[in-house]
């Protein structure tokens, strides 16, 4: 990781210590536990939120925040962004946020723990980098991502053999 990434992501996790920004992650995760409760298939559930949110001036580029809540035990496959950097927190529970080729990838385990190193809560995701969350079998694994792109813009990219290009892509906000 460069000085200059770190110092991106010290910005970030500085940002998401606040008392006040993490009663609103919680209560965002909160829903989203209860959206993926109701739907029984799904391997996630997810929504941006406002950047005002973080009272602090984040670091340029920053255009978008999510939290995601994954499935305990889950694998939800390969996926990129092609248009976006994103830089992704453990926030609860803790995953193997595997990073790569499919059938190459470096594991990444992250945790939640507030006091644990950086490099143990953060990951840095570079634009068109393959990345596949594998979430602890014990706990659902809530995240707070960051990218480089508005919130309506972001695409996730999956492998997909049926299609000549080899991927399909979507919108997050599925506009």
């Amino acid at each position: 990781m460069t000085k200059e990434e770190r110092l991106r992501l010290e910005t970030l996790d500085t940002a998401l210590r606040s008392d006040n920004v993490r009663e609103h992650i919680r209560s965002v995760v909160a829903r989203l536990r209860e959206q993926l409760a109701r739907k029984k298939d799904a391997l996630m559930s997810w929504e941006p939120f406002p950047l005002e949110v973080l009272v602090t001036t984040l670091p340029p580029g920053i255009l978008s925040a999510w939290v995601f809540v994954l499935r305990a035990g889950a694998d939800t496959g390969a996926e990129r962004h092609p248009n976006s950097h994103q830089r992704m927190m453990s926030f609860e529970g803790s995953g193997d946020l595997q990073t790569g080729e499919p059938g190459k990838s470096q594991s990444n385990v992250l945790g939640s723990d507030p006091d644990a190193p950086l490099e143990r809560r953060w990951i840095s995701i570079p634009m068109n980098v393959w990345h596949c969350p594998v979430i602890n079998a014990d706990t659902d694994w809530a995240v707070v991502s960051f990218h480089t792109v508005p919130a309506e813009e972001l695409i996730e990219e999956r492998p997909d053999d049926s299609c000549e290009a080899g991927t399909r892509q979507k919108k997050y906000l599925g506009k």
